[in-house]
């Protein structure tokens, strides 16, 4: 433990790349930092909603550009690999949940917090295997893109061809 308290004493929230990292301090959370990160997420999704598709499917592919970066920088700085306080790949991974409910109601926007939750901790195959194979930035970001793909495909048709 001390070892990861000595990670997170490395994180300088000025420093640009770091308050992105941890989900603007989100991740920073003593209890549960992924969690905290994902919800952290939400009043950000909740803007995107307001694009056309089009473009918050941009500003998610621009997300998981610079998430590659900021997640490889801040845990080289912090001298760790994945430490729990980087959660940008938390917040990518509910953007992209998200995008699949059929409406805006906080009943979805909490079935889609809960689904990708549960694909985020448990990591099934085929998260397992990237989370374990692809390393650096991509290895941060890439278990949670997988997980909010699938939850997405959950939510769709469970929104769209079940209810």
């Amino acid at each position: 433990m001390a070892k990861r308290d000595e990670a997170k004493s490395r994180l300088n929230l000025r420093n640009p790349w770091h308050l992105l990292a941890t989900g603007f301090g989100s991740g920073l959370s003593p209890i549960m930092p992924g969690t905290a990160g994902s919800i952290a997420a939400i009043p950000f999704w909740y803007v995107l909603t307001f694009l056309p598709l089009q473009l918050y499917s941009l500003v998610v592919m621009f997300g998981i550009c610079i998430g590659v970066y900021i997640c490889r920088r801040t845990a080289r700085d912090m001298g760790t690999h994945d430490h729990g306080s980087i959660v940008w790949d938390e917040f990518i991974g509910m953007w992209i949940t998200l995008m699949a409910i059929p409406v805006i109601s906080w009943q979805w926007v909490l079935a889609g917090f809960v689904v990708f939750r549960i694909f985020d901790m448990w990591k099934p195959w085929p998260i397992r295997w990237f989370d374990r194979n692809v390393h650096g930035g991509m290895g941060i970001m890439v278990d949670d893109i997988i997980a909010g793909v699938i939850s997405a495909a959950i939510l769709f048709v469970v929104g769209h061809y079940i209810l």
